[in-house]
């Protein structure tokens, strides 16, 4: 890694530590808020998104350890580096929402079965605006920001912001519906909206996380994506055909913001008096075709004449 990759690396290191820092502190802020004000509205619903901030605040401090383990340098234990443990923070991220997404369906059913829940719909109306304010803010302010340094750990946060952004219009619509119902003749129905809005929350945003999940897993278990396997083929297929490589093998995976590319090619008899020099030359062309240079690229080709180290 040179000078130049390693100050970029610790640049973007430093603005994504500052996003995930101001992140939490808000995500603590609206945590507290709609746990406390949940309990003592009635509401479940809103208490469902004071966990899912809670639960959100919590991981995005796991996210900002990682931000930090990421941009140290390979140690005697970890030497190809810390990226692996991105994917398996989000994979806990995701699994943590999933089981807290599966288990408001549970409670939302189960109100909805014994008749529902009375609820104060004025307060919760002012707790659901303010909310999906501090929520679309940040979530637009972080976007914003994460254009400039690509960042997987915010961009998972903006996950985060903008199903918490989504709950909190989706509180604020079935409230004001239920302030609407309890003065007209359907008033009787005016408690079902609590869990019933818990429900489809639940169904709506459980997707997301899953997704999250999958992708996380297939990192975690070094599964080459499809388009980046196709990708290396294709670009060795094309350098064959140019310098009559007999074969070659290859191996390529995706983990956290690492990319690791390692090559295997039999050489042709009539490369065999070639200099260092001259593969190098064959070696740097590869690079170049492959792209994403920098400290997340990790690069290995090897030259041989013979097929067994293939």
């Amino acid at each position: 890694m040179n000078i130049s990759s390693a100050q970029t690396l610790a640049q973007r290191s430093g603005s994504e530590q500052r996003l995930l820092k101001l992140s939490i502190l808000l995500t603590l802020l609206l945590a507290g808020a709609g746990i406390g004000f949940g309990l003592y509205a009635g509401s479940q619903s809103i208490v469902f998104d004071g966990l899912f901030n809670a639960i959100d605040a919590s991981m995005a401090a796991l996210a900002l350890l990682v931000a930090r383990l990421v941009v140290r340098q390979p140690g005697r234990r970890f030497q190809q580096g810390y990226w692996h443990i991105e994917p398996l923070v989000l994979a806990l991220y995701g699994s943590v929402l999933v089981m807290l997404c599966a288990y408001a369906l549970v409670d939302s059913l189960a109100g909805l079965m014994h008749g529902g829940r009375a609820l104060a719909f004025d307060g919760a109306i002012v707790y659901a605006l303010l909310s999906g304010l501090v929520s679309m803010v940040s979530y637009a302010y972080l976007r914003r920001c994460n254009r400039r340094i690509d960042s997987d750990l915010i961009q998972l946060d903006l996950h985060s912001w903008l199903m918490s952004s989504s709950i909190s219009l989706a509180l604020l619509l079935a409230f004001t519906v239920g302030w609407w119902m309890q003065g007209s003749e359907h008033a009787q129905w005016a408690p079902y909206i609590d869990p019933l809005v818990l429900a489809l929350l639940s169904l709506l945003l459980m997707p997301l996380p899953c997704r999250t999940v999958v992708r996380a897993i297939r990192q975690v278990l070094r599964m080459t994506p499809g388009a980046l396997d196709e990708e290396i083929v294709g670009l060795m297929q094309r350098m064959s055909q140019r310098y009559g490589f007999e074969r070659f093998s290859h191996c390529a995976v995706h983990n956290g913001r690492g990319l690791f590319v390692e090559l295997h090619i039999l050489l042709p008899a009539t490369m065999d008096h070639w200099s260092v020099s001259a593969l190098d030359g064959v070696r740097s062309e590869i690079a170049a075709a492959i792209g994403r240079e920098g400290p997340n690229r990790w690069l290995a080709i090897a030259f041989t004449r013979d097929g067994r180290w293939l």
